[in-house]
């Protein structure tokens, strides 16, 4: 048994988050896990603080859209980081990886992602303007254009780095995976993230583009600019949501079990 705190700023919907939470149960049935999903609101820890992580055994930062809860999202992630605890980034949540990264990490505090900040002098994340499509034609973006038509949108291939988390649990050189949003990490500040210890394991099938991070010398951190929660189902869990919960159940302390089956044993009772 697992607890995972989902990090969001849409969790008074139920709803919200429903492909998202079902993936999370698949992971857990493949797994014989029984998986406790926790939504917090992101923008409660900006004004509460980190209180309502502490007894989550991994948190997840999904997508989304708008300035609402971001720095509380960072926040989350920065503790997962730093206190070793899994942590899995999905598109937005990916994005604010990488700038929490940046600002904590390569020490440019004011990074940004140009969503949030158009003026940032540290544009970690921008607008995507152009990317080879499935078909191998160019797609191409403007700032000016309507925002649902300048999405890069539907399934896109990837290719994934040699030994890396990402070809780990895939067990390919080349996936496709399912996209819906306008930004991408800019790789102007990559070669410094790497450097820091910030692993890219999955590019565009022409290289141009971030599909996915990872932290080698973390015991779970991922995040993917793609939406792998899509593409579950309840008799094949997807592969990044089956590592996550199996890692997260791994690396659970007696401790941490022995609380866990009195919290059990208190529910029924």
């Amino acid at each position: 048994r697992i607890s995972v705190g989902v990090v969001g700023k849409y969790v008074v919907l139920a709803d919200a988050y429903k492909s998202l939470h079902e993936a999370l149960l698949h992971a857990g049935i493949e797994t014989r896990t029984c998986v406790d999903i926790h939504y917090i609101d992101a923008e409660e820890i900006e004004t509460k603080g980190l209180q309502p992580l502490v007894a989550m055994d991994a948190l997840l930062v999904p997508g989304g859209f708008g300035l609402r809860g971001t720095e509380g999202k960072i926040m989350a992630i920065e503790y997962a980081r730093q206190n070793q605890i899994p942590f899995f980034g999905i598109c937005l949540g990916m994005q604010l990886a990488v700038v929490e990264f940046a600002r904590h990490v390569l020490g440019l505090t004011e990074a940004h992602s140009t969503e949030f900040n158009p003026d940032t002098p540290h544009p970690v994340v921008g607008l995507v303007t152009e990317w080879i499509n499935s078909d191998g034609q160019k797609e191409a973006r403007s700032q000016g254009v309507d925002l649902g038509g300048s999405m890069r949108l539907g399934a896109q291939q990837c290719r994934l780095t040699k030994d890396s988390l990402a070809q780990r649990m895939y067990q390919r050189d080349i996936i496709q995976e399912r996209h819906r949003h306008r930004y991408e990490v800019n790789q102007f500040y990559l070669a410094d993230c790497e450097q820091k210890g910030l692993l890219i394991g999955g590019r565009s099938i022409d290289g141009s583009l971030i599909e996915t991070i990872e932290i080698p010398n973390h015991p779970w951190f991922f995040g993917c600019q793609f939406h792998p929660e899509f593409t579950s189902n309840p008799r094949e869990a997807h592969p990044v949501f089956k590592s996550f919960v199996q890692t997260t159940r791994q690396l659970q302390t007696p401790e941490r079990l022995l609380q866990v089956s009195r919290q059990v044993v208190a529910e029924r009772s």
